[in-house]
Order: structure tokens, then sequence, then C-alpha cells
């Protein structure tokens, strides 16, 4: 029987900032190695017996970083799709089985969030292998992580009877139970009856929509009709706003698990963390004689059991322990590692005080390149812009500014109004309020250039697109 991989992509991450933002949250990062968290997924799966090319879920505004990590990592999903608003796990699985079970009516889904860590994956693909032979026989099965910790952070899932499966045993799910305070959490792991929900899953795609129809009739209505209405969109399948919509937003957990008669929990031992915050990162990596985890230009003197990352310039640390020390071009976040889950509390003010740094970094991906923002003042602002080989971006124009475009390598295409010419290194050109323009990459290297805007009014807003490739509104 063949085993689909449902990639789960569409959180926008919080608790990592200020390296995880709205725009880039930290499933399309590379926090652990030098691949982001989604290709680490997709390759953990890839070329492994009866597992077929993965299925990704994820939000209209990270389709095309999706489509290109998938790219660089030599991957080519089954579908990319692209949910209309957030409604959460359960809808977006049903959405994933509707599609699988119209390709393979006996399919089968392993369900896996985007932005875990596995470090034993031989011992992960051992556990699937167990769950598969339960899920055959009708079982949804869940992971449930052997604790290493009293874990206060993490769900936990009560284990029952045992139930024997053909390549491998399972046990009854009991009962479901909520993030416990330490003193529960330590009777949890030593009862040793006791699992970490690891929010993964692996059942037949016809089985958990009958499971689904019973306990979420009004979700699995909505999901099938988003599924029979889809339509594509260049590699994309866009599942129907009006129906998915209309679903009611809710986990796997609450609208089947915890209610089905069928629920069945594998332990698996596999080295697991969601990486919920930083300090759960500085556990997961690899430290150094005096437990440190670092990233990037770093200086330590007398540090020890701390993080510290730097993106875009030296960070010096001297005399300190177990903190985490996180820098980016436009924010720098400084806290011990028993307080980083007050991270969250930093982005609500930021959103409060209509910031921008919770929404995204000064470089912006677009699916043509990336812009950066170098400078900024009173009615004029520098950007450095990439364009990817053959990119192009919009036929557009603006209202309130002028642009002038500075090649610094690569070959520039460039229409402005009805004249269309060609830009080399250390050649410009000028744009005027109000004029139609296009640039292209026609060569074989990146384009760099360098922008600078002036007018009354410089945001993001004031594009009118004329034309787009990318088919973007």
């Amino acid at each position: 029987m063949k085993i689909y991989p449902i990639i789960l992509s569409g959180g926008a991450g919080t608790r990592l900032w200020p390296l995880s933002r709205a725009v880039l949250p930290k499933q399309l990062l590379p926090l652990v190695t030098e691949k982001t968290m989604l290709q680490e997924t997709a390759l953990r799966v890839s070329g492994v017996a009866e597992m077929q090319a993965p299925l990704i879920v994820c939000g209209n505004d990270h389709r095309f970083l999706v489509a290109e990590q998938m790219r660089e990592a030599h991957i080519k999903p089954l579908a990319i799709l692209l949910e209309p608003v957030g409604r959460n796990t359960a809808p977006a699985v049903a959405a994933a089985a509707n599609y699988v079970k119209a390709i393979d009516a006996d399919a089968m889904m392993l369900v896996l969030p985007a932005d875990h860590v596995i470090n034993d994956v031989a011992a992960f693909h051992a556990a699937v292998g167990r769950a598969a032979a339960l899920a055959h026989e009708g079982a949804l099965a869940t992971f449930g992580i052997v604790p290493t910790a009293p874990e206060t952070g993490y769900g936990y899932i009560k284990s029952g009877a045992l139930v024997k499966g053909a390549a491998g045993d399972g046990y009854q799910v009991e009962r479901f139970v909520e993030k416990p305070d330490r003193a529960t959490a330590e009777t949890f792991v030593k009862a040793g009856t006791y699992f970490w929900n690891s929010g993964m899953f692996l059942f037949r795609a016809d089985a958990y929509l009958r499971e689904l129809e019973q306990y979420a009739p009004e979700m699995a209505k909505a999901a099938a009709a988003a599924v029979q209405n889809d339509y594509s969109d260049l590699d994309f399948c866009r599942l129907d706003e009006a129906a998915f919509t209309a679903s009611p937003s809710d986990s796997i957990d609450y609208a089947v698990m915890e209610k089905t008669k069928h629920a069945v929990v594998v332990p698996a031992d596999i080295g697991w963390s969601d990486v919920g915050s930083w300090s759960a990162l500085h556990e997961v990596q690899q430290k150094d004689s005096n437990g440190n985890v670092t990233r990037g230009d770093v200086y330590l003197d007398g540090v020890s059991g701390s993080l510290v990352r730097a993106e875009s310039r030296i960070v010096a640390v001297v005399g300190v322990k177990d903190v985490v020390v996180v820098e980016t071009n436009d924010a720098v976040l400084v806290a011990h590692k028993d307080q980083v889950q007050r991270v969250k509390q930093i982005v609500d003010h930021l959103k409060s005080q209509d910031r921008t740094e919770h929404l995204m970094h000064r470089k912006v991906f677009r699916p043509w390149g990336s812009y950066e923002g170098i400078d900024v003042g009173d009615r004029f602002q520098v950007k450095r812009i990439i364009v990817n080989p053959g990119g192009k971006l919009s036929l557009q124009m603006h209202h309130h500014r002028a642009e002038h475009w500075v090649v610094v390598s690569g070959t520039a295409r460039v229409t402005c109004g009805d004249e269309v010419k060609l830009l080399t290194e250390n050649e410009s050109t000028y744009i005027p309020i109000g004029m139609n323009h296009r640039l292209e990459n026609p060569g074989k290297v990146p384009l760099h250039l360098i922008e600078v805007q002036s007018g009354s009014y410089l945001g993001e807003d004031d594009i009118v697109r004329f034309e787009d490739v990318y088919q973007r509104t």
C-alpha cells in the first residue's frame, strides 16, 4: 500500500522571533542544518519504500518560497495545496485526504508538520513501518514520543491496551492530556505509559474522512467541496475559497483523535523536537565544550550554556551563561534561556505598535528573487535588488514615486514605456512617476542592482500591476 506524505507548512511562527516572522516562518528557515526545516522534512521521507512524492499544504503568501525550496532540494511534490485561510490542522488534512483519495482509493497518509526536528531517521522509518501495519487494518495512528524529561511544553498521550499489528505493535489511546504542570509531568514520565504528543499521524485517507464525517460533518463537507472546486494556478492547486473558509477551525486531536474508537499510539524514540522555542533549538544542536551553540560571526569569552546567532554582523558575548542572543539586520533578542517563552509578548507589542519587525525581514523574498532595504529617509528609499536568472518583475506603474536603477552586476532588460533596452554593470536608468515599466534578468547569473526611490509615498502598496507571469494580483 502506498504512503503519501502530507507536509503541513501553514504556520506563521512567533516563538523564534526575531528570526522567524510571518512572511518567513521557521519551517522555511535553516535552523539546525544548512537546509530549511521544510526541506529536511521532505528529504526525510524521500527514497523510502512505498513512500510517494510529498503533498504540501501551505498558505498563499508562502507558495513561491515553498516551491523554490522544493526545487533546490530536487524534490517534485505531488501537489502544493494552497489554503485561502488558516483553519488549523483538521481541515487541512481533510483537504489533502480528499486530494490523494481521488488519485488512490487505498491511499495511506503520513501527516507531518514541516517544522520538527528528527535526529534518528532510521528509528523514525521503523516507527512509520509499525504505524503503517496498524493503519492498514483501519487504525488511526499517532506517534507518541518517548519522553526524556518532564516537559511542560508538550501535550501527552496516555497509552492503554497493547494492539498487535502485522509488522509491529502499538497501544490503544486511553486519553489525550493537555500540557501539564511540572509535578504532573514528573508523574507521567515515572509511570512509563505516557508519551509526548508529536502531532504526527498515519492513517488511511478513507478512514480519516469516515471519522471526520461522523464527528465533524460540517468540516468534512467543507473540505470535500474545497477540493471538488479547486483549480490550478501555475504549479499550485488552490482550494476553493468559499468552501474552505466555511469550514470550522479545529485540530486533528480535537476534531477526530480524541473521539474516535480507532486511535492507537505508536511509541517513537526518534530524537524528536518541535523546536518550539530558542531553548529547545539549543537542546537539539551540537554544542561546544562549554555547552554553547553558535552560528554566524560570533565571538565568545567566558560564556557557557548559551545560544548565540549572528545573521548580519559580528556579535560578541562576554562573561554570561544560559542566555540566548539572536541578531538580525533589524532586531536583536537577548534573553535568559528560562525566559524565552516570553518572546511572544515582544511580538504582541510590535503588533500593537503597528510596527513591521514581526511581519518581515529587511530582506524580502519574491518569486523573481529578493529585495532588501538599505536606507530610508524623507521622500527617499534605497534598496538592493536581486533578480534570479530568467526572473521577471511585473509590468507595473507607481502613482507616487520615481525610481533610479543602477546595475551592479549581471544584465538587466528594462522596459520603460515603449522603450526596451539592455543594461550591464555600472549602467543606470530612470523610471519617472506614472511610467509603465518592467525589470527582467535575461542572463544566466543573478542580476544585482541598486534602486533609489523618490517621491511623496514609498509604500509597497503603490504598485499597479498590468501583467505578471506569477499571476499575482
